[in-house]
């Protein structure tokens, strides 16, 4: 009976090992965001405006608060989806050298269907908003910041 134990262990510890680990849903989602991240940032340094496109909602909205130097005061700017990937195809992120792009995704947050990212591109910081919708990752919000140019201050 012992031997037929031991055999039986054997049998399952083989079959554990032989099979690659599968990938677990959350495993699976954050690879699914990192990838969709990447599309937006590689994209647009690309001009790829298909891989553009394929990571954002087409009700996306990016947004951006400026100060008017001269009055101080704040405003709001944004870009539509459409806006962004016309700006993509027009080739505005090809003009980054590819030796100071930069692609840094880091995913601060996800629950369920929904995620927060940093991404961090060579000029600006992107907080943006991702939520699986259909089955897919994609970018619904954007809220963005230049980077201070070397010399310059925060804002």
């Amino acid at each position: 009976m012992r031997t037929f134990s031991c055999a039986i262990a054997m049998f399952f510890l083989g079959l554990s090992c032989a099979a690659p680990p599968a990938q677990s849903p959350a495993t699976a989602d954050a690879t699914a965001i990192k990838q969709t991240a990447l599309d937006y940032m590689e994209g647009w340094y690309e001009g790829n405006a298909e891989r553009m496109e394929r990571a954002l909602h087409p009700d996306l909205s990016k947004r951006i608060v400026l100060t008017n130097p001269q009055t101080e005061k704040d405003r709001l700017d944004q870009l539509s989806a459409l806006r962004l990937v016309q700006l993509t195809r027009d080739g505005g992120g090809t003009k980054t050298p590819k030796e100071n792009q930069q692609k840094e995704v880091t995913i601060l947050d996800q629950y369920e269907g929904m995620a927060s990212v940093k991404v961090v591109f060579a000029d600006w910081v992107d907080y943006i908003h991702l939520a699986k919708f259909n089955g897919r990752w994609l970018i619904f919000n954007v809220l963005w910041q230049f980077k201070p140019k070397p010399g310059q201050g925060t804002h």
